[in-house]
């Protein structure tokens, strides 16, 4: 072989090379891509909601008002929450919805006024489940989860 046919002989492998290097880059960032794209859809998706309600003598009658519930729901008079409520008695953050290892879980940011949860005052972190009245300043929600 000659010295030119040597040197040709490099240069394709050498691209060859480079043209696989290029492919597998290419499906390694299309796999991240696939996989940011599937978990911002994840996280939009409503797995549930929460109903405004208002405390009767009967029990609790729904005001027709529905917040949707995402995996992290936040709640409070700042318009930033995920559900905004222009109530004076609700802090600016005043309380937290996520769901970690598949509970449900409620949050109380240290509110002035405090969350409760069926009545009772919230102190910790609590799981919460299907039909489980919120209260939040002057307004109750009822949650409603998703089978």
């Amino acid at each position: 072989m000659t010295t030119d046919m040597i040197l040709f002989s490099l240069r394709v492998i050498a691209g060859g090379l480079l043209l696989g290097v290029l492919a597998v880059l290419f499906a390694v960032m299309w796999r991240d891509y696939r996989g940011a794209v599937a978990q911002v859809e994840a996280s939009r998706r409503a797995y549930g909601r929460l109903a405004v309600v208002e405390e009767t003598a009967e029990g609790y009658l729904p005001m027709g008002k529905l917040y949707p519930l995402l995996p992290l729901t936040s709640i409070g008079r700042s318009p930033t929450n995920t559900i905004h409520i222009p109530d004076d008695f609700a802090s600016s953050e005043h309380a937290l919805i996520a769901l970690r290892g598949g509970q449900w879980w409620l949050e109380d940011r240290q509110s002035r006024n405090g969350t409760t949860i069926n009545g009772l005052g919230l102190t910790q972190p609590v799981i919460i489940t299907d039909g489980d009245v919120i209260g939040i300043g002057k307004r109750l929600f009822r949650l409603e989860l998703e089978n």
